[in-house]
Order: C-alpha cells, then sequence, then structure tokens
C-alpha cells in the first residue's frame, strides 16, 4: 500500500504511533494511535490507560515499558511516582522480557492494522474501538485456558471479592 512496484512511495504514506497497555494477569488491552511518542503524549496515554483500567476493578501496582525516551522522561517517572507506581524496565534490546505486549503487538498488527487494506489510516483508525472489544470480550486466549481477557477478569474479580467477604 506503498505506491507502485518500482519502488515508488506514495506522498500520503506515514506512520501511526500505536501506543499499548496491556495487563499482565487478564491479557485486557487499552490501546490508542496518537501523533507522536514524546514524553508528554506517552505520560498523558499512561495516565489514561491507568483511569481505563481502574474502571474496571484493575488496580495497577507496576509498571513495564522499554527504555525509550518517554518511558524514562523525568516527567514519565514522576507520575508513577505521584501515583505510588513501581516502574520496571526491560532490559535493552531483549524484546522477549516485555513478551506479553511484544505479542499483543504482533497479533494487532495481525488482526487490526493489516487485516484489511483501509481506505485511509483514518478509517483503520476508527476501526479501533471495534476490534478492542472483540479482543477483550470475544477472542478466547489460549495462555488463559481458552478464555477471553473480559471473562478472565471477572473471574479473577470474583475470587478476590469472595477472599474479602
Amino acid at each position: 500500500m506503498t505506491g507502485g512496484r518500482k519502488g515508488n512511495r506514495n506522498p500520503g504514506a506515514g506512520w501511526d504511533c500505536v501506543h499499548v497497555a496491556i495487563d499482565d494477569a487478564t491479557r485486557l488491552a487499552y490501546v490508542e494511535v496518537l501523533a507522536d511518542q514524546k514524553r508528554g503524549t506517552t505520560t498523558a496515554f499512561l495516565v489514561r490507560a491507568l483511569r481505563w483500567f481502574k474502571t474496571r476493578g484493575i488496580r495497577v501496582e507496576r509498571v513495564m515499558t522499554d527504555n525509550g525516551s518517554p518511558y524514562v522522561s523525568r516527567l514519565f517517572a514522576k507520575v508513577l511516582r505521584w501515583l505510588g507506581i513501581r516502574h520496571i524496565r526491560t532490559r535493552p534490546y531483549t524484546p522477549p522480557t516485555n513478551g506479553k505486549a511484544e505479542r499483543f503487538i504482533q497479533t494487532l498488527l495481525r488482526e487490526w492494522a493489516y487485516a484489511i487494506p483501509y481506505r485511509s489510516s483514518d478509517s483503520r483508525n476508527r476501526d479501533l474501538e471495534r476490534y478492542l472489544d472483540w479482543y477483550n470480550t470475544n477472542r478466547p486466549h489460549y495462555a488463559l485456558d481458552r478464555q477471553t481477557p473480559a471473562k478472565r477478569l471477572r473471574t479473577l474479580l470474583n475470587n478476590v471479592s469472595r477472599n474479602y467477604t
């Protein structure tokens, strides 16, 4: 989708920055397509992701990121400290350390971004919400004993509430 076969690139071709947050225990995913990967953008994404997980009953204790400049910025660190969340960084040049996120990104590319030829990036990005809803509520995961992330979350929350009653 980048133009002709002779190396002619489509002048409208470009990049989208897909920011991803995935819960370790449930594989519940939160994703936004944003303009860049700067520290302010990344930190604002973190805050929105944390709110999204909180509304679903997930209390975040740790955040794992790679060592990209927005994640090692003072702003990102300050927000995590302020919220009492521990920041864990992956080992440099070791993507398997962050395996669940890396695997989800592969799935996202295969099943959403490149699954069908969209008319435009805007059209693809508008479809993201539909895909994420399907991923979180209908797509069974082998690693979750064929449960969906939403079902896994319900199971975990039910177990926690039973332990407190």
